[in-house]
C-alpha cells in the first residue's frame, strides 16, 4: 500500500460528510474502489487544508521529500517515531506562520496550544482533534463529545462480519467530572463498502482495525495499535489540562 492511497482511506470518512477537503468524495471513493493512486489523487489530497500541512511539517522535520511517504502518513494518522523528531519551536512556527491559527482562535485560546506544545504535544491527528480543531472549530461543527469521538482515529477489534456490516469492540470517548477519557469497550456496528476490492474488505473476526467517522480504514498490527493508543492518550491528558 502506498502512502497516498493509505492516506485516502483516512480522508474518505470526513470527506463523504463534507467536513474536510474539497467536494471530491466520488473521485476519491473511485480510487479506493480500484485500489490505485496517481498524481491526480495526490492533487486532491493536497487540497485538504487541515491534513496536508501536517504531512508537510512531519516530512520536513524528518528530511523526507515525499509528503505522502508511507512513514509520514502513518505518523500523522497512527503515530510512529517520526513524531519525536519534530521540534517544539518548528511546531509552534507551523501553527503561527503556516497555518495562521492565531487568527482563527484568538490569542487566549492559542496560548493553550503553545502550552501543550511546551508540554510535549506532537503533530499527531489526536492533538489536532482534542486541542487545535476543538478551539479553532475549523469544520464549523459544534464540539460535542460524539463529534470529537468520531473525528479522532479510534481502534477496534472485529468481533463479527455480517454482509455489509462489521461489528467491532471499541473504547468510546466519554466525559465525566470535567475530564475526557476512554470508556469501557462496547460493540459498534460499522458499514463497509462491499464493492471495494482493497484489503480492508477482507477483514475477519479478531482483526484490529482503525476507524475514522465510522469508516473502517485499515487492519493494523499490535505495534501500530500501541502507537495509536500512546499518542491518543498522551494528547487526551494534555487536553484535559485546559477543558
Amino acid at each position: 500500500m502506498d502512502g497516498i492511497l493509505r492516506c485516502t482511506r483516512y480522508a474518505f470518512g470526513p470527506n463523504r460528510l463534507h467536513y474536510c477537503g474539497p467536494d471530491v468524495n466520488s473521485e476519491i471513493g473511485a480510487y479506493l474502489e480500484h485500489g490505485s493512486s496517481d498524481p491526480g489523487l495526490e492533487h486532491l489530497l493536497k487540497q485538504f487544508q487541515n491534513m496536508y500541512p501536517y504531512l508537510k511539517h512531519i516530512a520536513s522535520a524528518n528530511h523526507i521529500r515525499d509528503h505522502f511517504d508511507d512513514r509520514v502518513v502513518e505518523a500523522y494518522w497512527i503515530g510512529n517515531a517520526l513524531l519525536e523528531n519534530t521540534e517544539k519551536r518548528t511546531l509552534y512556527n507551523h501553527f503561527v506562520n503556516d497555518r495562521k491559527i492565531t487568527k482563527k482562535m484568538g490569542k487566549k485560546d492559542f496560548s493553550h496550544i503553545t502550552g501543550k506544545i511546551a508540554s510535549g504535544a506532537v503533530p499527531h491527528h489526536s492533538f489536532h482533534v482534542f486541542d487545535v480543531w476543538k478551539r479553532a472549530n475549523t469544520l464549523g461543527l459544534e464540539n460535542t463529545l460524539e463529534v470529537i469521538d468520531e473525528c479522532r482515529i479510534s481502534w477496534g477489534k472485529v468481533t463479527k462480519i455480517d454482509g455489509p456490516y462489521v461489528y467491532a469492540e471499541i473504547e468510546s470517548l466519554a466525559y465525566r467530572d470535567g475530564k475526557l477519557f476512554l470508556d469501557k469497550p462496547i460493540v459498534k456496528k460499522l458499514a463497509r463498502r462491499l464493492e471495494s476490492e482493497y484489503d480492508i474488505e477482507q477483514m475477519k473476526a479478531g482483526d484490529l482495525i482503525t476507524i475514522h467517522w465510522s469508516v473502517p480504514c485499515e487492519v493494523i498490527s499490535q505495534k501500530q495499535l500501541a502507537m495509536l493508543k500512546h499518542y491518543t492518550l498522551k494528547h487526551l491528558v494534555l487536553a484535559n489540562q485546559t477543558l
